[in-house]
């Protein structure tokens, strides 16, 4: 009969007591140490171990403890603390000695809770809720634990490639120096695994009950199918451009799409201006919704009760969004003004951004040289004259008396991803035909009346291609896609291999502005960052698993 460990009672916690805990701290009850046969043999045990894997589903929002979000890792961002470990992956010090962003150890031990648990639920003693029968409830709690283990598998995938794929929990006694599988094999067992989920989960979020709302979802599954095959036609692992693959990937999108059940939301503050909904009918997929105020802590203006302004918008990213008639600030007509360079631009623009002029929390930004919130204010002001405006919430307080929170998840997966694979994917398998136009317009249309892209009976592949990249850029930016999406389109030296640019803006005499771009900082990406490395402690411990190509 085996006890259970500290660790294995973290994993017993009901995912309505996340952030509590129940037990002692020394890995046994008042009862005694808790056995595996006993987890077991009691529902809220059994329960627990699904419930605690939804720990390992990880938020970007602070991805070094201070702060740091993977946007600042590409030409999206700059981190305002220039000794952040971000910057391992800009300035050629990322190694298998220093790492950043390895979730190796968490996937495999969120991968090894929902192989527990789908190993003995079937013989547990879950008691059915709500008239269900022990399959139905099964069902759904399995149905979790294969999309679950698929997110897992995923989020390996696309830093690694191929991993070890463990389907059942390994004993200690085994040979636990696995080789690794292929991108392909491991591709192989995630669709396994959502089509399983789809199978048997609730449909979509309000086929939960309230209190439940936040678990996988079969549309979900469906989502994360869509993101899979769409990394899997992309150029870094479709290097012969495969066009079935292209088209796999826009039919996997297309089967959520048809189900008609998702849809984008009115406007676009509404996705994470959560308040009392925060799975809304834009959000697919979200972590647990926490009550916080330490994104506004990390990312607002810092004249804004000293708050630290981590994530700097580049130029790059400002430059990518167009103006409000749809058009690209540099082309003709556009209506482009250098000396008001904010002026009528694409709305998501002052959404997502705060930029010298626009009003925060009931106050202006100032970014200007010499302003409350400008370059070299102080250690933390932005480095590139701009800052985060998405996710913070203006009903947030900080650093005050009395203090206010927003409850908030991390949107792992929301339709507009979805509309925007679907697009890319069938532009690249049958060009820029009637539908492509349609599912981006979607999200263009969201965004503003006069952004939607005409029918153009020239348009090519290449340009549409381009035009869905951009729209990727700005719509899912600080989301965390950008990072990945260069990857897998293996533009990372044409885009990342260069410097990052930020805005300087000194006040005239007369009260008007001067706006100077200026380099921030000088960028490195070679060949071998196309994957993360492997800890060279991992491969100390498993050295069948083999470093990844170019390594040292």
């Amino acid at each position: 009969m085996k006890k259970v460990q500290l660790k294995w009672l973290l994993l017993l916690l009901p995912l309505g007591l996340w952030g509590c805990q129940d037990f002692l701290e020394d890995g046994t009850t008042t009862e005694g140490p808790i056995t595996e046969e006993q987890i077991w043999a009691n529902d809220n045990y059994a329960r627990g171990v699904l419930n605690n894997a939804y720990f390992s589903v990880a938020e970007g929002f602070n991805l070094d403890g201070n702060g740091a979000m993977l946007a600042s890792a590409s030409d999206e961002a700059v981190n305002s603390n220039p000794n952040s470990s971000i910057n391992i992956f800009n300035n050629n010090t990322w190694s298998p000695n220093r790492t950043f962003d390895d979730v190796y150890a968490s996937m495999y031990e969120g991968i090894r809770k929902v192989n527990s648990f789908l190993a003995n639920s079937a013989t547990s003693a879950i008691i059915p809720q709500n008239n269900r029968t022990f399959q139905q409830e099964l069902d759904r709690l399995n149905g979790q634990a294969y999309f679950l283990r698929a997110y897992f598998y995923f989020e390996l995938l696309k830093r690694y490639g191929g991993v070890p794929l463990v389907t059942r929990v390994l004993d200690r006694s085994e040979n636990l120096n696995l080789p690794r599988n292929t991108f392909d094999e491991v591709k192989k067992q995630i669709l396994q695994d959502c089509d399983s989920a789809y199978k048997m989960l609730p449909q979509w979020t309000n086929d939960w009950a309230e209190g439940d709302r936040g678990r996988a979802t079969g549309t979900a599954a469906l989502a994360l199918k869509s993101r899979l095959l769409l990394y899997a036609a992309s150029p870094l692992h479709n290097p012969n451009n495969d066009l079935t693959k292209w088209q796999d990937a826009a039919d996997a999108a297309n089967a959520l799409i048809r189900l008609n059940k998702h849809s984008l939301q009115t406007t676009y503050t509404n996705i994470f201006n959560y308040g009392a909904a925060q799975y809304n009918s834009e959000v697919i997929f979200a972590t647990q919704a926490l009550n916080r105020n330490d994104i506004e802590i990390n990312h607002a203006p810092i004249s804004y009760n000293g708050a630290l302004g981590r994530t700097n918008p580049t130029q790059e990213l400002v430059d990518a969004f167009d103006m409000a008639n749809g058009k690209p600030i540099g082309e003709q007509g556009s209506g482009y003004n250098a000396a008001n360079p904010y002026a009528n631009r694409d709305p998501r623009l002052a959404i997502v951004i705060n930029y010298n002029g626009r009003t925060f929390k009931g106050t202006p930004v100032e970014t200007f040289v010499g302003g409350k919130d400008g370059l070299g204010r102080n250690v933390n002001a932005t480095r590139t004259g701009y800052y985060m405006r998405k996710f913070l919430s203006e009903a947030a307080a900080w650093n005050q008396t009395n203090n206010t929170n927003a409850r908030r998840p991390w949107v792992v997966i929301r339709y507009a991803e979805v509309l925007l694979n679907y697009a890319e994917a069938l532009n690249e398998a049958q060009g820029p035909v009637t539908d492509v136009y349609e599912k981006l317009n979607q999200v263009r249309r969201r965004a503003g009346a006069n952004m939607v892209i005409a029918v153009d009976p020239t348009m090519t592949k290449e340009r549409m291609r381009a035009i869905i990249q951009k729209e990727r850029q700005v719509e899912l930016c600080f989301e965390g896609h950008r990072f990945f999406d260069v990857r897998r389109w293996k533009k990372g030296e044409e885009l990342f291999n260069k410097p990052v640019h930020g805005m300087r803006i000194t006040v005239n005499p007369n009260g008007s502005y001067t706006y100077e771009r200026f380099v921030v900082e000088n960028r490195v990406f070679l060949p071998k960052h196309y994957f993360f490395p492997f800890a060279q402690s991992e491969i100390n411990r498993t050295p069948a698993l083999a470093q990844n190509p170019m390594w040292p």
